[in-house]
Formats: C-alpha cells, sequence, structure tokens
C-alpha cells in the first residue's frame, strides 16, 4: 500500500499533468461533439464507447508516464517485426470500412475495432528515433539515411498491400520526414527525394493511384468534376455547407439543422471538424484548433527540455503524427485536400486512435519523469583531434 501511495505522489509529482489536463478537455469537448453528431442514429452506443476508449487511454498514459521508454526502444528490431506481422494480419482478417479500405480487426472481447496501423505508429517512432541515434554522428550517410528510409518504406508497403489506406501511410510518411529534419539529416537529402517523387510521380499516378483516388485529388483542382455534387464532391460539398451555415457562434449544440438531419456520412468521425463548425461556428473551430495547437507545443517543449536527442525525436515523431492528422482532416472539412480516412485527435470518435493517442501522450509524459542526459553521446565518435 505504501509503494502505491508513493507511487501516486511520484506521478502527480513528476508526470506531465499539464499535457494529461489538455488532453482530457479536448477528449471531454469531443465527447460532446460526438453526441450531437450521433444523436440521430444511435442511442449513446458511441459515447459509450467513447468514454471507454478515454479511461484505457489514461490507464495506458499512466503506465507510460512510469515506463523508461528507451528501454523498449533498445527492442527495434522486434518492434520492426511486430509491425511487419501485426499490419499482415489485415490480409486474413482485416475488414472493409466504408472508405473501402481494409484497415480494421474485430474482436468481439473489444467494443471498438482495432487499427493496426495507428498502434503501430508508437512503435515506428521508436524504432526510427533509436536508429537516428545510433548512428547520430553519421546521420547524413548514405548508408544512415538508406536504413531510415527503408524502415519506413517497408512499414508504408506493407499498410498499402494490407489495407489500402493510403492516407495512413502518408501519416508514417510525415513522421518520417518531421524526424529526419529535426534529427539533422542534411537538406540535401529532401531536396533529392522532392525530385524523385516529381520524376517518379507520372508513373506512380497511373499504375498505384485507383481511379476513385484520381477523382478525390482532381476534384479540387478542377470544378468541373461532380459539379453537382451527387458523386466524388458529396462529402466536401455537404461539410462546406455544414461549415457556412454554422457562421461566427453556430447553430446551437444538439441543433444543427444540417448535422441532426444527419445527411453528412462519418460525420462522428472523419467529419467532425464540420459538425463543430456547424453547432458552434467558428468560435468552436478556433477552440478545437487552439487546445489541439497548444498540446502540440506542449509536446515540442517535454522533447526540447528533454536534453536527449533521441526523446527528442520521439516527442517530435509524436507531434508530427498528430500535426498531419490535424492538418489533413481539417483540410478535407474545408476541401483544400480530398478525403481520406484520417480522424481528428482526441475529438473524433474512434477507439484505436483515441487509445493509441493517449498512449502516445504517455511516452511524452515518461521522458518529462525520466529525464536522462544524452545517453545516446555513447554512439557519438569524438572529434578528431
Amino acid at each position: 500500500m505504501n509503494r502505491f501511495f508513493d507511487g501516486a505522489r511520484r506521478f502527480f509529482r513528476k508526470a506531465d499533468l499539464p499535457l494529461l489536463v489538455l488532453c482530457l478537455i479536448a477528449s471531454a469537448f469531443g465527447v460532446l461533439v460526438i453526441s450531437s453528431a450521433a444523436r440521430h442514429f444511435e442511442d449513446g452506443r458511441y459515447v459509450f464507447i467513447q468514454c471507454a476508449a478515454i479511461l484505457i487511454g489514461v490507464a495506458l498514459f499512466v503506465f507510460f508516464s512510469f515506463f523508461d521508454i528507451s528501454i523498449l526502444a533498445e527492442q527495434r528490431e522486434l518492434l520492426m517485426i511486430f509491425n511487419i506481422l501485426f499490419i499482415s494480419t489485415l490480409f486474413v482478417f482485416g475488414v472493409q470500412g466504408t472508405t473501402g479500405n481494409r484497415s480494421w480487426l474485430t474482436f468481439s472481447w473489444l467494443p471498438f475495432n482495432l487499427q493496426p496501423a495507428e498502434i503501430c505508429k508508437i512503435s515506428f517512432i521508436l524504432i526510427l528515433a533509436k536508429t537516428m541515434s545510433v548512428h547520430r554522428n553519421q546521420i547524413s550517410s548514405v548508408q544512415s539515411v538508406l536504413r531510415i528510409l527503408a524502415i519506413t518504406l517497408v512499414t508504408m508497403g506493407v499498410i498499402v498491400a494490407a489495407s489500402s489506406d493510403a492516407g495512413e501511410a502518408l501519416v508514417f510518411a510525415f513522421i518520417f520526414v518531421i524526424m529526419a529534419f529535426i534529427g539533422g539529416v542534411n537538406l540535401g537529402w529532401f531536396a533529392l527525394g522532392v525530385g524523385i517523387i516529381g520524376v517518379s510521380a507520372p508513373l506512380l499516378w497511373n499504375t498505384i493511384v485507383r481511379e476513385d483516388q484520381k477523382q478525390r485529388i482532381l476534384m479540387i483542382f478542377d470544378p468541373a468534376i461532380d459539379p453537382t455534387g451527387i458523386g466524388v464532391r458529396y462529402q466536401t460539398q455537404l461539410s462546406q455547407n455544414y461549415i457556412s451555415h454554422g457562421g461566427l457562434a453556430g447553430q446551437g449544440l444538439f441543433q444543427g439543422v444540417q448535422t441532426q438531419a444527419g445527411t453528412m456520412p462519418a460525420q462522428h468521425t472523419d467529419f467532425i471538424f464540420s459538425v463543430i463548425g456547424n453547432e458552434l461556428g467558428m468560435i468552436g473551430c478556433i477552440f478545437t484548433l487552439l487546445i489541439l495547437s497548444i498540446i502540440l507545443i506542449r509536446c515540442v517543449y517535454i522533447g526540447v527540455k528533454s536534453g536527449s536527442y533521441q526523446n527528442r525525436l520521439i516527442c517530435t515523431g509524436i507531434a508530427g503524427m498528430l500535426l498531419f492528422q490535424i492538418i489533413v482532416n481539417v483540410g478535407m472539412c474545408l476541401g483544400l485536400f480530398p478525403v481520406v480516412g484520417l480522424t481528428l485527435p482526441f475529438i473524433s470518435y474512434g477507439g484505436s486512435s483515441t487509445v493509441t493517442t493517449f498512449a502516445a501522450i504517455g511516452i511524452i509524459s515518461g521522458i518529462k519523469m525520466h529525464p536522462t542526459p544524452d545517453s545516446e553521446t555513447l554512439y557519438v565518435r569524438a572529434p578528431s583531434e
């Protein structure tokens, strides 16, 4: 019992409680909006599941706050095997969602479906952070860059092959770019990467991108594609209508005409930001972006203050993961990006996403609770005299 109270005192004294409070505020706000968005077609099931996911997430936050994440990062080879095998289960057991992607695993003993790619984001960040730390003194060498690039491409390839979920694969690509930049990879490599993508884009467009995906991208630039809004532009046009009818202060929570009519598919998940715009207006949208921005800033702050190259990369990778989802989700709702299945962190309904995000935030809290010197200098050669 004394150990329990000692642990509790240590948690409240050293864990990142401001970050936890910020995440709980965002999540509570999300539950409120979900309850309105799903009011017309369900009896509270989504709210119950979301609350259960938040409770599980908070438990994982506490666990990872006490856990020294460097111990897990040391096992990067096993983590890579875990990622490949876990994502590969979708080949056999994957359940197809409404977007056509086979991204989910269903278990009768869980109140929500599992999305392997969501869970593997954390281990992917740890793998990259540890690999870059080990090769920190030669981070821009051909061998080092190809090593972390191979880790990224293999993971993305398995995701696309197993689930056809290009949106989730792009999150991993963004995490890689952010961590490589913060980790000190020479800018010349980024210029080379942009050039290779530019040259290979036509080939990728014609061989890999599906026709429906092409239409989703092209309709952003070409108003002639589905001008009536009954085809590929349907969700985007509805989303813009939701937001435009909300005005400055919105039509009121549980009172949005468009929201309560339930005409928007996935309005409690991918298009939750549109619901916020409809019922809470621009003020609600600004509040949402403000609270999420503060969470991102706090994540980066903890990484910078950690004094460890590896921990800084982990915090940056987690912040990058959240940032990409926020930008793409909000941009999708505003019609600036094609429709992809990415949730808005802490706000959208989604058990896997909520649990994974809280676990990731718990890792950042654990980094704050376990201040360490830059232990990765063990791998860095001393400068020659």
